[in-house]
């Protein structure tokens, strides 16, 4: 029990210091977060929107694939982006290995199928009306795919939310594609894995409450929101 206390106090030094490894590691993981989720909103939610609001023919199996690839291990998506990436790869001469983009990459893969997934999901349980009411009212088809997504708004965030927390808390894309490169390529993650099995118990858990406090100012932000 004693180990656990010295290592909140370490935490807490480290934070308070503005420890330079700690915050880079922060730093990384905000920056890999926030080039993943683009990618990951501005792809998925209109192919989230279109698998749940047309009716064509493949939808199914469609819709089978987007579900499997939900649990999709991230070691093994960290291995096919890898493969690609590496000399090897058809994809090498990009020199993306090693680097945040090629993290990237494989965080977006990961947060794509729950984005489309549960924004179709979303789309499917909205009321049918609305489509019949908007144009009776009018509306022309920007106005109508505007309206619907407008109308499915706080159930496309919980998506978001969902990929966030997925994306923020992965370990094996992050380590077998950024390499956990001190000061480049090393997440809060990679970092909380490599310092417990170094016996560094007080970044850890200074990481650790990073997450818990982004986590906390991500879903208030939206309760805000939400209550606007």
């Amino acid at each position: 029990m004693e180990y656990i206390i010295t290592g909140f106090i370490q935490a807490f030094r480290l934070l308070f210091s503005g420890d330079a490894q700690t915050y880079s590691a922060i730093s990384v993981t905000v920056r890999l977060t926030c080039m993943s989720m683009t990618a990951s909103l501005l792809v998925g939610v209109p192919l989230g929107f279109i698998l749940g609001y047309f009716n064509f023919k493949g939808k199914r199996p469609l819709r089978l694939m987007v579900d499997t690839a939900l649990a999709l291990p991230t070691v093994f998506i960290g291995l096919m982006v890898y493969a690609f990436l590496s000399n090897r790869g058809p994809l090498g001469h990009m020199g993306m290995l090693f680097t945040l983009p090629g993290i990237a990459v494989g965080q977006t893969i990961l947060a794509l199928p729950i984005v489309v997934a549960l924004s179709a999901t979303a789309v499917e349980s909205m009321d049918r009306h609305l489509r019949t009411t908007l144009i009776s009212l009018g509306a022309d088809r920007r106005q109508l795919l505007i309206s619907s997504l407008w109308e499915v708004r706080f159930s496309i965030t919980a998506a978001a939310l969902t990929a966030l927390g997925r994306v923020m808390t992965e370990v094996g894309i992050s380590m077998m594609v950024g390499g956990n490169i001190k000061w480049h390529t090393r997440t809060i993650t990679t970092a909380i894995a490599l310092e417990t099995n170094k016996g560094l118990f007080g970044m850890g858990i200074a990481l650790g409450l990073v997450l818990l406090m982004i986590a906390f100012a991500v879903n208030l932000s939206v309760a805000i929101i939400q209550k606007r």
